[in-house]
């Protein structure tokens, strides 16, 4: 009867809006066809809502009243607050990490403060931290270099050399420091048991208290295919893809085996250079080859056979496109899914695949549902997306298309890293006045 009633009601609201727009064309030539039948709803995700970088970590620079009001006000929904790269090295027994674009100089960071000032201040949202899966975390602040005695810690071309650890800058420029410092002397060995015990020590009896419930969603380290650049301390050359897929799978057993709820986040690539490309070229397995993503899912789908374990929830990605005429900005939402969209700044997906159309999320979908099969039930996430020019216009219309574009297509999780003019008003619009339920709709413009 229940079942019956809502096909009555939307039968009646379909004839409504359809009179209304027919209506309405009569003095306009712009049509609307929307589709408000029961199995074409779709839920929006709220944590589409999302942004970088919005919390303090450090007890003696809170956030303001104001602040945590603002937050609020816009609507925020999910808070990714790691750091990017320097949560890779990130400590949390010593409240440490280690910055790769700073010289590899460690400094205090204190996530227990950042989560529980977030569940205090806007108990809703929820928050995204993130394992490590690099194998080293930081140790100590004593061999930091001294970029205030050099420069005043001013930036300058060679704030990426590895200077920690008794360094010695090459004063020319570039990445390469004069002398390395020794990553032994600031850092420690970091295996999957330290970076997991993490969820004991925040949601276990006798840890601090963290709300399990608002803190689900879990990165598993960050833009791994570029370590031998950003933790070249480290890794001086890349790791293999397959190296990097076991320890990806050492942190997703244990990870899930103290927290059978959680959405574990992965690969987390850097770029569209990286989507396809694993250091520099396809993946070779067992006599094929393989984009870096579609490699990435069937070596899921293979360890999840033989485990039965979920080893993956969201499949997350980074994009920084070049783009900087206004014209292909307004475009970019057309990357994800849009079949027949020829995207200027194609460049891997020509490579390896040779076409210039994108479609990453509907590629993924595919390969999804080739190797997982087709109630995988993997979501889609961009944790982190930085566009160019500063036209708070075209800034509005990019992030509101690409808002849309991921309710429309089920995405799961959106946090922009570079926030630029005219997004607050965006994401106010969008998370205080929009719906549950994405609609389908076909307009002639």
């Amino acid at each position: 009867m229940q079942s019956k009633f809502k096909t009555i009601i939307f039968n009646f609201l379909s004839f409504i809006i359809f009179n209304f727009l027919f209506y309405l064309s009569s003095f306009s030539q712009n049509s609307v066809v929307i589709d408000i039948k029961v199995d074409s709803l779709r839920y929006i995700s709220p944590y589409i809502y999302g942004k970088n970088n919005c919390l303090s970590d450090n007890s003696n620079r809170p956030l303001s009243i104001t602040e945590w009001q603002k937050l609020k006000d816009l609507g925020i929904k999910i808070f990714r607050e790691s750091g990017g790269n320097n949560s890779t090295k990130y400590n949390w027994r010593r409240k440490l990490s280690s910055h790769p674009d700073w010289y590899n100089n460690v400094y205090d960071h204190d996530w227990d403060y950042a989560v529980k000032t977030l569940q205090q201040n806007i108990p809703y949202a929820q928050g995204i931290w993130s394992f490590q899966l690099i194998g080293k975390a930081a140790k100590t602040k004593s061999y930091n270099f001294n970029d205030w005695q050099y420069n005043g810690s001013q930036w300058w071309e060679g704030v990426g050399q590895n200077l920690c650890g008794g360094g010695k800058p090459n004063e020319k420029g570039g990445t390469k420091a004069l002398v390395e410092g020794n990553p032994e002397l600031y850092l420690e060995d970091w295996p999957a048991d330290s970076t997991v015990k993490i969820i004991e020590h925040w949601l276990k009896p006798g840890g601090i208290g963290v709300d399990s419930n608002r803190i689900i969603y879990w990165s598993m380290d960050n833009e791994p295919e570029i370590w031998c650049s950003t933790h070249d301390d480290v890794y001086p050359t890349q790791p293999s893809a397959e190296d990097f897929m076991q320890k990806y799978f050492a942190v997703a057993k244990k990870a899930r085996l103290l927290f059978p709820g959680i959405k574990l986040m992965g690969p987390v690539p850097a770029n569209e250079w990286q989507w396809y490309n694993w250091n520099g070229s396809s993946v070779s397995y067992k006599g094929k080859t393989y984009p870096w993503l579609e490699y990435f899912i069937l070596r899921i789908a293979e360890e999840q056979n033989i485990t039965g374990i979920r080893l993956l929830d969201i499949l997350d990605i980074h994009f920084y496109p070049g783009e900087t005429n206004a014209s292909d900005i307004v475009q970019l939402h057309r990357v994800f899914f849009d079949e027949k969209y020829d995207y200027p700044g194609a460049n891997a997906v020509k490579w390896r695949l040779n076409s210039t159309k994108e479609y990453i999320f509907k590629r993924c979908n595919q390969w999804l549902e080739k190797y997982l099969g087709k109630n995988h039930g993997v979501k889609l996430s961009v944790s982190e997306i930085g566009i160019n020019g500063n036209d708070p216009n075209v800034t509005a219309i990019w992030y509101a298309s690409t808002l849309g574009e991921f309710a429309k297509n089920g995405v799961e999780i959106f946090t922009p890293w570079t926030w630029k003019t005219g997004m607050n008003e965006v994401i106010h619009l969008f998370s205080k006045y929009g719906k549950d339920y994405y609609v389908n709709s076909i307009s002639s413009e």
